[in-house]
């Protein structure tokens, strides 16, 4: 059944059911990649798919379905699923469908020079990225993986009170693992990266880093244990904010789940810290121009000079606490709950380059991977103790490789001890990032 004819029949047969108001979020995608190893192909993968979600009221509960076929049995399937999953809910929170808003910022994150690479042209730019990282440095003696990825997705969100978004993007992407060895010992070495501009995925670029990461990494040692000027590398820096992001949502301060709750005009942070949701950025994933409620996005000021502005709010948790929303619904799949996370968190840059940093840093480490965000990160405590490896700073200058370190601390004390940021912010492949991060003090267990 086509997908407009559906919709109307769904939610026809949803008011006949006695629904006050439904909605039906539908979702395409496609996906490639490939794998090579010396020169071979190891993997090779294409897929698409679709799928519609429905939501709906009835007495005040919302009830989810979902179907991946849109024929007349799915119709019948989705009223009675989410009958039976609305009469399951317990709670007396207020559940919403909403309107719609007045205007919706515009996006261009479809590039259609993406959907003219062939098959064949994604397969010889993998063994490219495989030739280039064996090719620079003879201490590489192998890649572990190497892989091109490309993708796009459409998504369409309408409702019975009048509300018809849709959006779409694609990226192409790559990955470089590979493996550098010197005397005996191993090191590794990677390099992730997506795009929405084919022109901007810079092969040669992108195996020199992996390789470089692995090669600068041998003949590490231990650093002494004790606390030190840290910088976070901006990956690293945004791996952390990452793992922590959900402290800063409304939905999980009202359950406990966060230190942040009630804390709005507090300073939680250091001046020289400000952290912003941007939606409309085109540079990020997570880029979109409305919600997973169909709201419409914008930048919002989620820390101004470690200030707290405001936590991320969907419409359920405004209007408990008696605000607007964020537009921060989070749906991630037509699947999902709504949810509320940010779209495109990170910390806002500064002027001041990498160098600059690490001269301020004069004594201290570069962490450059971390080990164990999912084990040794507590993200309501705000506790970690993560596995690194990294180089010293000495007089102001990055000298020798460390390995087999531990950094350990509290992300909540982190944010106060920035003192300072750099300007290299990247979203190379997560839609929360962050440039480079002076931290004033935090330990670190080598020897």
């Amino acid at each position: 059944m086509e997908v407009n004819e559906f919709i109307k029949k769904l939610f026809d047969r949803a008011a006949k059911a006695g629904f006050e108001a439904s909605e039906a979020d539908y979702a395409g995608s496609e996906e490639f990649s490939v794998s090579v190893k010396n020169g071979e192909i190891v993997d090779y993968s294409v897929s698409a798919g679709m799928g519609l979600g429905f939501r709906a009221l009835s007495k005040g509960k919302m009830g989810y379905a979902s179907t991946q076929v849109l024929d007349e049995d799915a119709l019948d399937l989705l009223i009675s699923g989410a009958a039976e999953n609305a009469a399951l809910i317990e709670n007396d929170d207020e559940e919403f469908i909403f309107v719609g808003s007045k205007s919706y910022p515009e996006m261009d994150v479809y590039n259609g020079e993406i959907d003219r690479i062939t098959a064949a042209e994604k397969i010889d730019m993998a063994r490219r990225l495989e030739k280039a990282c064996v090719s620079l440095d003879p201490r590489v003696t192998q890649c572990e993986a190497v892989e091109i990825m490309s993708g796009s997705s459409a998504r369409r969100l309408v409702n019975s009170r009048g509300l018809d978004v849709s959006f779409r993007e694609n990226y192409i992407g790559l990955y470089a693992g590979v493996l550098a060895q010197e005397n005996g010992e191993v090191t590794s070495g990677s390099a992730i990266r997506l795009a929405r501009d084919p022109k901007k995925l810079d092969i040669e670029a992108e195996a020199a880093k992996a390789v470089k990461e692995a090669v600068d990494g041998l003949n590490a040692d231990k650093a002494i244990s004790g606390e030190y000027k840290v910088i976070l590398r901006n990956d690293v820096a945004g791996s952390i904010l990452r793992t922590f992001a959900s402290v800063f949502s409304a939905e999980a301060a009202q359950k406990g789940f966060s230190l942040l709750k009630g804390r709005e005009g507090e300073i939680i942070g250091s001046p020289a810290l400000s952290i912003v949701d941007d939606p409309l950025n085109p540079a990020s994933p997570g880029a979109t121009p409305f919600d997973g409620e169909g709201v419409a996005t914008r930048r919002l000021d989620i820390v101004s000079a470690g200030r707290l502005n405001t936590l991320l709010h969907n419409l359920k948790t405004a209007k408990k606490q008696g605000v607007e929303t964020t537009g921060s619904a989070s749906k991630p799949s037509y699947t999902s709950p709504v949810g509320v996370a940010a779209h495109s968190m990170h910390v806002v840059p500064s002027g001041l380059s990498p160098e600059q940093l690490v001269e301020m840093a004069a004594d201290g480490v570069l962490i450059t991977d971390v080990q164990g965000l999912h084990s040794g990160a507590n993200q309501i405590s705000g506790d970690f103790s993560l596995g690194a490896r990294g180089f010293l700073i000495e007089g102001g200058k990055v000298t020798r490789p460390v390995s087999q370190i531990t950094v350990a601390g509290n992300f909540f004390e982190l944010l106060k001890n920035v003192t300072a940021v750099a300007d290299n912010l990247d979203f190379a492949f997560s839609s929360v990032a962050s440039p480079d991060l002076l931290i004033g003090k935090l330990a670190v267990a080598g020897k």
